[in-house]
């Protein structure tokens, strides 16, 4: 219980505060749901990230429990594009980190988080010196893109993935309940949202519904796979193929029925590839 009221009032403070850092903030996110990126996304990445005209992209690959693959895999994604200035850099946990690796990041015009488990991810650079530098590069003016595991450490209240009534894993709730989603810390490079991913494929509206009425200062953004949002100040844009589901809980509204949840006047929205919206 105090795990929770802490995350809670962290919640409530960062949502106060979002407004403030926007308008300190030169630099943009490109959270993607997961699943294959079609050529137009990648496009697009580079052309925010402008490392088709001056700079290196870096790509992140600690989510993953196979990172050379990972990185491989990511970088070549560019590369297939004729763009070869991108490059994979890997930590380890409690590495003595060189400044030079450092530096790679504090200077990248793109840092990308590749898939696979956030909490890894989280894991290896919470706390250290790797996060603060990613947050400076955001803020001078970097882009930061992730995907799936990627995109769950954008937000400050990171969903885990994990159910803490039902430890084996399933890919979605089965159900709505009281005290059953894990949230853990993530980067923080947005706090007035909550992230989910390959939302659509998977059918995880229990899941992010539940995270919305636990923590209804937040608004929920389920991507679909092949799917992202740019994210520019409060503004966000839909690029690729599929949609973007967004739940509101304007009433803060929360009842239980023993370990059910309940609420009233949920908003649903559903965005298409091309469309905007804003998160206030």
């Amino acid at each position: 219980m105090l795990k929770r009221l802490l995350i809670a009032s962290l919640c409530l403070g960062c949502v106060l505060q979002s407004c403030a850092q926007d308008l300190n903030v030169k630099g943009k996110l490109f959270i993607i749901g997961g699943g294959s990126r079609p050529a137009s996304m990648v496009e697009r990445i580079v052309k925010e990230s402008g490392i088709d005209k001056e700079g290196y992209g870096i790509v992140l690959p600690m989510s993953s429990s196979e990172p050379d693959s990972s990185a491989y895999y990511a970088t070549n994604q560019f590369y297939k594009l004729g763009v070869n200035n991108v490059y994979g850099l890997h930590f380890v946990k409690d590495e003595k980190i060189q400044r030079s690796k450092l530096d790679s990041i504090r200077n990248a015009k793109l840092i990308y988080i590749s898939g696979g488990d956030q909490n890894r991810f989280m894991d290896v650079v919470a706390g250290t010196e790797i996060e603060t530098i990613i947050h400076e590069a955001y803020k001078n003016g970097s882009l930061i893109a992730g995907t799936s595991a990627g995109a769950a450490v954008m937000s400050e209240m990171m969903i885990t993935g994990n159910e803490l009534k039902h430890p084996d894993y399933a890919s979605t709730f089965r159900n709505i309940e009281y005290e059953n989603i894990e949230i853990q810390t993530g980067l923080g490079l947005i706090t007035n949202i909550i992230v989910d991913q390959h939302f659509v494929k998977r059918s995880r509206y229990n899941r992010l519904l539940s995270a919305i009425i636990e923590y209804p200062e937040l608004v929920g953004v389920g991507i679909d796979e092949s799917t992202a949002i740019l994210v520019s100040g409060n503004t966000m844009e839909v690029v690729g193929e599929s949609q973007v589901i967004v739940f509101k809980n304007p009433n803060k509204s929360k009842t239980t029925f023993e370990d059910k949840l309940g609420a009233k006047g949920i908003n649903m929205n559903i965005y298409l590839p091309g469309e905007t919206f804003t998160i206030d």
